[in-house]
């Protein structure tokens, strides 16, 4: 590498990435089986060699190999000649692991304050209607200064919307009781997914992934995604928040000598795909503007028509791999793709997409005022790192020597929207109960006692009692005669 450009491959010329114009985005394609791997390991060490940091998502376990050495084969030395270098560079870069569900890596974290309605609305899969009353949800805990951190907090929070809905459905709108219940469900699809596991603290720091090794090499992160691409919305929408993070977090800085960071987005068509037009016209937004703030990002696909127009047209940095054309709508993406480059003379750039190597690739990359080269068919250059999958021992030891072990390992639980709507709750009930006690006792002070219910008697009973009553009487009269003959005399 000289000191401002990158030799990627050579064809009938060499090609060479300015590290001025990296962060004009970039897009590699191709067929599975083709070489993307390849070329996505060689530009994540090519930015670490320029002091770069990169994230990458690691689909397929085959990118951790980046933090071992890469072994000595006669194959990768004889590639090397071919593009162009005299001797191959074996060594390690600095990797640091990641993983959402802290199994393979660092755990990653963060609450859904900080992924917002609109991005947790896509994860849940909502209709307008329910995405909506998230919305409400959202604004009625902010007002209230409830923090929502974990799903905890925001079922409660739900439920708290759904019993006061009168109250809210004044103020925001319609609040339903049917919206409720599908926010609600959802919730349980996601943490079905290990959402739960995302949606905590302590939350990452987006600055941590602005690493430098101690040899001022870019600190490559590597997102474990393995686990996490088997549910593809929690995936994309994971890799569209940390995009948000970079977006929002960053100050302006212009454009640069390299860019300050270089995101890697694998399985790009997943971010697109259902998404509406809301969400497309923020991601537009987000691919256009982070570039003022020294970022880039290069998507990674299969076809290069998974890629809406607008976005494509702002990835600068191409890298074509083979593509197949069995059907029409392969021919038509073919020739999409091949339309898409400036054309070379020396060969018909369509016939090129669908007979390259493994390992070739069709390249453009940006000159120095910013115009897409003339396309190359050129042999991307071995990585210098190992290629194949590091033991489980040698991960786990990288994880736990990383600075950020200590600081992520251990899940913390603030008070929060849950811990306030239940302190609240108990509150209330206790509140009620000392009520009705209360009540009672006055009932009891203020009121007089009642005469006891008249029971009724049986027939053997009201025998004795009339006898009783008629003997009473006749004892009576006796008495009577007798003080008032007394009285005569």
């Amino acid at each position: 590498m000289g000191a401002n450009k990158f030799l990627f491959g050579k064809g009938d010329n060499q090609v060479f990435l300015l590290p001025a114009m990296a962060n004009r985005h970039g897009l590699v394609a191709g067929a599975t089986g083709t070489g993307k791997t390849i070329s996505l390991k060689v530009l994540a060490e090519a930015f670490s060699d320029m002091g770069v940091p990169v994230f990458l998502a690691d689909v397929k376990g085959d990118l951790s190999g980046l933090c071992e050495e890469g072994e000595k084969k006669e194959k990768l030395n004889e590639r090397a000649r071919i593009v162009g270098i005299t001797s191959l560079d074996y060594k390690k870069y600095p990797v640091t692991f990641w993983d959402v569900y802290g199994e393979k890596g660092i755990p990653v974290r963060t609450t859904l304050s900080e992924m917002g309605p609109l991005l947790l609305s896509r994860l849940l899969n909502l209709n307008e209607t329910q995405e909506g009353v998230l919305s409400i949800v959202f604004k009625a805990a902010d007002e209230k200064g409830m923090l929502l951190l974990d799903l905890m907090d925001l079922r409660a929070m739900l439920k708290y919307v759904g019993e006061n809905a009168d109250e809210f459905t004044l103020h925001y709108g319609n609040v339903s009781s049917q919206s409720i219940g599908a926010i609600q469900r959802a919730l349980l699809l996601i943490e079905d997914q290990g959402a739960d596991k995302f949606f905590s603290e302590p939350a990452l720091d987006i600055n941590d992934f602005f690493q430098l090794s101690a040899d001022n090499r870019g600190m490559i992160n590597i997102l474990a995604a393995d686990r996490l691409f088997n549910s593809p919305l929690l995936y994309s929408t994971f890799l569209l928040w940390m995009l948000s993070e970079l977006y929002e977090n960053l100050p302006e800085v212009g454009d640069l000598e390299k860019p300050k960071f270089v995101f890697f987005f694998d399985e790009a068509h997943l971010l697109f795909k259902d998404a509406n037009s809301y969400l497309l016209t923020k991601i537009e937004q987000v691919v256009r503007l982070v570039r003022s703030k020294g970022v880039g990002i290069y998507f990674i696909t299969q076809n290069p028509s998974d890629i809406p127009d607008t976005v494509l047209g702002q990835l600068g940095n191409k890298i074509q791999h083979a593509l197949r054309a069995f059907t029409p709508k392969d021919q038509k993406a073919v020739k999409s793709a091949a339309e898409s480059f400036r054309a070379n003379d020396s060969f018909d750039t369509y016939e090129a997409i669908t007979s390259l190597a493994v390992g070739e690739a069709l390249v453009s990359f940006l000159d120095e005022e910013g115009r897409p080269s003339v396309v190359e068919k050129a042999f991307v250059r071995p990585p210098n790192s190992y290629m194949g999958i590091i033991p489980d021992m040698v991960l786990y030891k990288n994880i736990e020597a990383s600075s950020f072990h200590k600081k992520y390992k251990d899940e913390i639980d603030r008070i929060s929207a849950y811990e306030l709507l239940t302190q609240k709750l108990e509150a209330s009930t206790k509140n009620s109960d000392n009520d009705v006690k209360q009540k009672a006792f006055i009932e009891k002070a203020t009121h007089p006692k009642t005469k006891p219910a008249r029971t009724t008697d049986s027939a053997f009973e009201k025998m004795a009692k009339s006898a009783m009553t008629s003997a009473g009487r006749e004892i009576g009269r006796a008495v009577m005669r007798g003080l008032l003959g007394s009285l005569r005399k």
